[in-house]
């Protein structure tokens, strides 16, 4: 598959700062940092298919369930500089959400992106037409996430579920629900940690 240009040609900011997180993501793994406190960002091959999913997704919000320090959202966010959109992304972890801060600040992308600090439960129901979702929170979240998400997605819009390999018993409420769901279609990619790609039909 041939990459697109935009994706080839990411600017230095993103670049230095991207790197910046994936040796610190690398760091952490090495030193066993505490579950809790570790970045568990997603590899670049995920942030290359999100961005590419992103930017082909019809018209409507790009949201991002769970921030961490902010790496898959830089991807996001070349998405979006494409789409000529913004993207939003929660974060529950006040540590985690400062990180970010800095990450979108160093990488210079605060004009296309909204960082919210809070419990995006309370939260989601409220953003419509949603045309792009990565979820990639708390696995317990992602049923009770589904419903909202889905009901709130455009037509051709794109919902991506993070971990759903490496934590397949776990999410496998889930990921059967969302195959299920006659108003979606759903294929599972060994990307990363394991994809979970979901498209609404009507």
């Amino acid at each position: 598959m041939q990459t697109a240009s935009w994706l080839l040609n990411i600017p230095k900011p993103v670049q230095d700062r991207m790197q910046f997180l994936e040796e610190r993501d690398a760091k952490d793994r090495k030193n066993g940092t505490a579950h809790i406190k570790r970045l568990r960002q997603i590899p670049p091959e995920t942030g290359m298919l999100l961005a590419l999913l992103a930017a082909s997704a019809p018209e409507g919000q790009v949201l991002e369930i769970g921030t961490s320090g902010g790496y898959s959202t830089l991807w996001l966010a070349l998405a979006c500089r494409k789409r000529g959109d913004r993207a939003t992304t929660f974060e529950l972890l006040p540590d985690k959400a400062d990180l970010a801060r800095e990450t979108f600040a160093k990488a210079q992308v605060d004009d296309v992106v909204d960082l919210v600090h809070g419990d995006a439960r309370s939260r989601i129901k409220d953003y419509e037409e949603v045309a792009f979702c990565f979820l990639d929170a708390e696995k317990e979240m992602y049923t009770e996430f589904y419903g909202e998400i889905v009901t709130n997605l455009v037509r051709g819009g794109i919902l991506v579920a993070d971990n759903v390999i490496s934590h397949r018993e776990e999410l496998a409420e889930f990921i059967e629900e969302a195959r299920g769901d006659k108003s979606m279609d759903s294929v599972l990619l060994p990307v990363g940690k394991g994809l979970l790609i979901s498209v609404k039909r009507k």
